[in-house]
């Protein structure tokens, strides 16, 4: 089996820690950026080495770059990264209810942004390197001139997607992973929600990691099932 690095942000619970799981599992070496968790330390005790536990407020430019020394200190490379863009990891505990979803989007950016431009030497390192960026309703949202339409400085799926260009030259394939948008569609079919788990969910998305596609429509009943948010 051709075992692979990839670093997994977002992983303390949901969509995240499955991602974890499922990737342990085929016995590929992971990275994990998530919140102490007991979940998250029972597979580092399952699977010793083979699971790299890495700082995890990765809206912090500075803590984005040492997980990302951490992962060249321990691989010298990686051929992955799956950046799990709407999880709730960044948040403070004092978030007014009024401010959670711009917090989720804002930090989410800063996260993704972050962790790409740490990653994207240690890809271009890697072998046949790629980029799966995942979003939901909630990180996906537009901000700042919601009427206007969706471009990579109001929205972060957008920001994804320009990144491409740059990303191929180094040889880094990338797929976006969110629901359909109504402003700029992926696909002229109707994506129905489905009853996704964060297992299921998991399961259908490193089945379709190797194909290595440029867009996956993932549209669920249950967004708090797959990225919980805080209580």
């Amino acid at each position: 089996m051709n075992v692979r690095r990839i670093w997994v942000t977002g992983a303390a619970n949901g969509l995240g820690l499955a991602l974890v799981e499922g990737l342990l599992g085929q016995g590929h070496r992971v990275a994990a950026s998530g919140k102490d968790d007991e979940a998250l330390d029972a597979l580092a005790a399952r699977y010793g080495r083979q699971l790299l536990r890495l700082p995890w407020q990765l809206h912090e430019e500075q803590q984005a770059a040492q997980a990302s020394q951490q992962i060249c200190h321990a691989w010298c490379s990686l051929d992955g990264l799956i950046l799990n863009a709407g999880t709730s990891d960044y948040l403070a505990d004092n978030v007014p209810a009024s401010e959670l979803f711009e917090a989720i989007v804002t930090s989410n950016q800063l996260a993704g942004e972050y962790c790409l431009a740490n990653a994207l030497p240690l890809l271009a390192q890697g072998d046949s390197p790629q980029v799966m960026a995942v979003f939901n309703r909630y990180s996906a949202l537009q901000l700042y001139a919601p009427t206007q339409p969706s471009a990579d400085w109001n929205n972060m799926p957008q920001w994804m997607r320009k990144q491409r260009q740059a990303l191929q030259a180094e040889g880094i394939e990338l797929t976006v992973v969110g629901p359909q948008s109504l402003k700029a569609p992926v696909t002229p079919v109707q994506a129905i929600p489905e009853a996704w788990t964060a297992q299921s969910a998991a399961e259908e998305l490193l089945r379709r990691w190797p194909q290595r596609e440029p867009e996956l429509v993932l549209e669920t009943l249950d967004p708090s099932g797959l990225w919980p948010l805080p209580r």
